[in-house]
């Protein structure tokens, strides 16, 4: 009988853990990076580049789906925005310019913000749950009096029949914004008003 009462206790105790897991926060540091080539058009020119986190709020969602959840996924702006800044200024620099964050009178400016990044509840079925993430960029770029302003965005559903822990989040999230940042440099226009 004590067997029985110290197994049944033990497996209060797993399922409460579990549970706990499932409904404990996150609090993700990302660190994207863009994949794609982009184009060869500067020839050592300085760009003054600045990178800007624009949401209202550093709660991105909940893993639950329910806007009561406690179990909330955060991702801070001032732990992201250096790792945006680190990107663009890569971008730019594979471009063959000389990227700096110093604003120059005259001088070409390219500001990357994050205006969103969201992570919801999709649809559910029967053992299996769904996940929708989405990031949308706003890259600015200014050159002798004309501004090209380009939005990109990614989305993403991602399936499970567990919910995703730290560690798959903080993934799916950093391909999620690389793919954002790949779209952004991949554009043929940030890059011909740089050169001009």
């Amino acid at each position: 009988m004590n067997r029985r009462h110290a197994l049944r206790a033990a497996a209060v105790l797993l399922a409460t853990a579990l549970l706990a897991g499932c409904a404990s926060p996150h609090y993700l540091q990302l660190n994207p990076q863009r994949s794609v080539s982009v184009p060869q058009v500067g020839s050592g020119q300085a760009v003054t580049v600045a990178a800007m986190d624009e949401r209202d709020d550093d709660v991105i969602g909940t893993r639950t789906g329910s806007a009561m959840s406690t179990a909330v996924i955060t991702v801070s702006a001032h732990e992201l925005v250096p790792h945006l800044q680190r990107e663009a200024e890569r971008a730019v620099r594979d471009m063959g310019f000389a990227p700096t964050t110093q604003p120059g009178n005259g001088r070409p400016g390219l500001t990357v913000s994050l205006l969103h990044l969201g992570y919801e509840r999709g649809d559910s079925r029967p053992v299996i749950d769904e996940a929708r993430l989405e990031a949308v960029l706003e890259v600015k770029v200014t050159n002798q009096g004309t501004t090209y302003t380009g939005t990109y965005t990614s989305r993403r559903s991602q399936s499970y029949a567990l919910r995703p822990g730290r560690d798959a989040n903080r993934r799916m999230l950093n391909d999620l914004i690389a793919d954002a940042l790949d779209r952004a440099f991949s554009d043929p226009e940030l890059a011909q008003l740089l050169a001009r």
